[in-house]
């Protein structure tokens, strides 16, 4: 397919997740089985800017006059890939499979591409409901920061020290030219262009000996920060597909017992064959049959309770931006409940001095800071480790990832714009000993 005829189909892609509230993952999907002259370069790179205009909606709608799909297409080329208008002009000039020819109007809009008057939720491309929460958490960088969720995110991987150091799993992974990450110890960072495949990371030899996991730098960090030990008795509680559970027993070095779980067993379904290719053995899969019931054994035992929980997502916008549009305001209420009962059910399982690490993808106080001052003043027994204090698990590192980091008396946030990881929390509590 030529660049027009992947533009054309773009967009009619994008129609269809409009007019029938498709995700995008299910519209591009129909759209490939209906297609299937098309090759992976193709849909790859038809998918790519499909992601890019839902991750530029707002401000390309506004940059063009209009919130038509031709017209989020055709502004998300200027305002994410950085076309003028005659390069777009080449891509629209109704020829062959392409999309009709610009206007004279779409011209002069992507002529002028003025965004100095736009309100922060437009030129942060998030949903204008959301501005008084994005300005509760980033004040007058709220648009910034926005911007920055927007973005491509890059391929980032968590080198397993149960099986390799970074150095051999970057030699085996050299055809992916992985950069060291900035912050994590154990990560690898793939940069992707616009229009790049994915790589097939699981057919790499490196990930089919467990030797790497894919793992966004945020997510590594959330592990570290948990500051698990060898021979501590820890306790994943939101484990899901065990992506930080893996970090976690590799951090303990197979030492200790650490015991995952999650109150939708579906979701646990993968960890088994990601726990075996790990060489993790000091782990204990612990299937819910009732609330608190899977784990109610290990009451007063625990050192660490891990707590990945249940959260909107912001701060993962830019692998699922979509999920922004589709959002709504009674998500936010219900997963903050979600977030206090989970908190509290991880009480009981602490002995005196045991700590837990709360994390969430998430940006917004109302899920972070909020709900660290709530916590406490429920439980009284526990305080917060400074967030400093925390940070020091990256050592060297520590001194630039606290300049880089929002750092508060309630925890650390990780963003984009800052840190260059997807948005995470991370709160560690203390129970007096």
């Amino acid at each position: 397919m030529t660049p027009a005829a992947r533009l054309a189909a773009a967009i009619d892609v994008f129609i269809t997740i409009e007019s029938e509230r498709r995700p995008a993952a299910d519209a591009l999907k129909s759209w490939g089985l209906a297609h299937r002259f098309a090759g992976s370069g193709d849909r790859a790179g038809i998918a790519g800017l499909v992601y890019d205009a839902l991750r530029r909606r707002a401000s390309s709608a506004y940059l063009m006059g209009a919130d038509s799909p031709r017209a989020i297409l055709l502004g998300m080329l200027k305002r994410e890939r950085g076309l003028d208008s005659d390069a777009i002009s080449k891509l629209a000039d109704g020829s062959g499979y392409g999309p009709p020819a610009l206007s004279d109007d779409e011209r002069k809009r992507l002529d002028a591409a003025d965004m100095t008057a736009a309100p922060a939720h437009v030129a942060g491309d998030y949903p204008e409901w959301l501005d008084p929460h994005f300005t509760r958490a980033f004040g007058d960088a709220r648009a910034e920061e926005g911007a920055a969720l927007s973005s491509r995110a890059p391929l980032d991987l968590r080198v397993n020290t149960l099986k390799a150091d970074c150095d051999k799993a970057a030699a085996m992974l050299s055809d992916l030219k992985p950069e060291p990450a900035r912050w994590s110890p154990w990560g690898l960072r793939v940069r992707l262009s616009a229009d790049a495949k994915s790589p097939a990371v699981h057919a790499e030899p490196a990930f089919i000996k467990g030797m790497v996991e894919l793992q966004d730098e945020g997510s590594q960090l959330a592990a570290l920060f948990s500051g698990a030990k060898p021979g501590e008795q820890v306790v994943d509680l939101c484990a899901g597909a065990g992506g930080k559970t893996l970090a976690l027993a590799a951090m303990m070095e197979n030492k200790g017992q650490l015991f995952a779980t999650d109150d939708d067993k579906r979701r646990l379904a993968p960890i088994h064959d990601r726990l075996k290719r790990s060489g993790a053995r000091n782990v204990q899969v612990r299937t819910p049959k009732s609330v608190g019931g899977e784990i109610a054994d290990l009451a007063g035992r625990c050192d660490l309770v891990l707590i990945d929980a249940p959260c909107t997502g912001t701060g993962a916008w830019r692998r699922n931006p979509d999920a922004k549009w589709r959002m709504r305001p009674g998500a936010l209420e219900q997963r903050q409940k979600e977030q206090t009962d989970i908190l509290d059910r991880a009480v009981p399982l602490l002995k005196a001095g045991g700590r837990i690490a709360y994390v969430t993808c998430s940006v917004l106080d109302e899920e972070n800071g909020a709900q660290v001052g709530s916590f406490l003043a429920r439980h009284p027994e526990f305080s917060i480790a400074p967030p400093a204090d925390v940070a020091n698990a990256l050592s060297e590192r520590a001194f630039m990832f606290a300049k880089a980091a929002r750092l508060s008396d309630e925890g650390i946030l990780m963003t984009p714009r800052t840190t260059e990881t997807d948005g995470f929390f991370v709160a560690v509590f203390r129970r007096a000993g």
